[in-house]
């Protein structure tokens, strides 16, 4: 080897040799056993690890046990079917300051009651008690409320099988139940 070459690993050993000694030993022993996996069969004991406690994270668990489908009012489902048994007005947030129509409904599927959005110029006309009507998920970011209307999840669709957007614009009439 060159002798260069071995002044610089003479050189580097001495100042780690060095380092070591105003370290006191008990930190050097924390540092390098505990926590520490090395050997020829450590990757196992890593993913043993890995596997255990990612139980620990909340996402992993919500995704693994599904409870975001379990506490679902449409149990997973884009939209659903339900009796109407209320109307009522909702304050919207903040800087707004208008009444947004609402009904309460309950679904067919489950019996929750749930509040529902009705999407219109005067289409609250339309939405009778005791109508059935379709609703869906008004599309708030990750399942919430959307816009200036709090609490509300979802929005009407459908009265007695006729689509809402049509009843409100005239094009077609209410159907009898």
């Amino acid at each position: 080897m060159n002798k260069s070459v071995l002044s610089v690993q003479h050189i580097i050993i001495e100042r780690i040799n060095r380092l070591k000694s105003s370290i006191p030993e008990e930190d050097l022993k924390s540092n390098f056993t505990e926590g520490l996996y090395m050997g020829l069969f450590n990757a196992k004991k890593l993913m043993k690890n890995r596997k255990k406690f990612r139980w620990n994270d909340r996402t992993y668990k919500v995704r693994m046990l599904q409870l975001n489908i379990k506490a679902d009012p449409l149990g997973g489902a884009s939209q659903a079917k339900g009796i109407v048994v209320s109307k009522f007005q909702k304050e919207a947030a903040q800087p707004s300051s208008g009444m947004r129509k609402c009904c309460k409904v309950q679904l067919v599927k489950s019996g929750v009651s749930i509040g529902a959005f009705i999407p219109g110029n005067l289409a609250q006309k339309f939405v009778d008690e005791h109508d059935e009507v379709m609703i869906e998920r008004i599309g708030g970011k990750q399942g919430r409320s959307k816009g200036n209307i709090r609490g509300i999840r979802f929005r009407v669709i459908q009265v007695n099988d006729q689509p809402l957007h049509l009843l409100w614009k005239g094009k077609i009439e209410k159907g009898r139940r």
